[in-house]
């Protein structure tokens, strides 16, 4: 049996070429088991947002090429979506794109006795996110970041 972080990497894979011919960004790939169903979730970004008819070209595409490919021994729903408001960052090139915007960073370990940071993305530096909290600069390194994304500001 196919691991799920293993079906997500094949998926992701086969995604990339897809939804680039789009003029789509791959955000990230999830395949979940929620209330006894296999969700195999895809998440696709472009600036000023993607649309319904976005989503619906890259699943037409995405599941034609599944059922070529059949990486997924089970059953699954194909969901396309836009990764929301909150995107996750986790590419370097994410935290190129969203600097100057708000974050919220989540470490594996505590740092200055804290795991969870929400602050003002000041770029990367030397192998760490640099945020601006509320006027100090504090600094995470990237291999203990567990997840960042957006924060929204209203």
């Amino acid at each position: 049996m196919v691991a799920n972080n293993s079906v997500a990497a094949v998926v992701e894979n086969l995604s990339v070429p897809v939804v680039e011919e789009l003029g789509l960004e791959l955000v990230d790939v999830e395949y979940v088991k929620e209330g006894g169903r296999r969700i195999l979730r895809v998440y696709i970004d472009k600036p000023g947002g993607v649309s319904h008819e976005d989503c619906e070209a890259v699943s037409k595409r995405l599941d034609a090429l599944l059922d070529e490919e059949d990486p997924i021994p089970q059953s699954y729903y194909l969901e396309v979506s836009s990764p929301g408001l909150e995107r996750p960052l986790k590419k370097p090139g994410d935290f190129q794109r969203f600097n100057g915007r708000m974050i919220r960073v989540t470490t594996f370990a505590a740092l200055e006795g804290r795991k969870k940071f929400t602050g003002r993305l000041a770029g990367v530096e030397e192998g760490s996110l640099v945020l601006e909290e509320e006027g100090n600069r504090v600094s995470i390194p990237l291999n203990q970041v567990a997840s960042a994304r957006l924060h929204v500001e209203f």
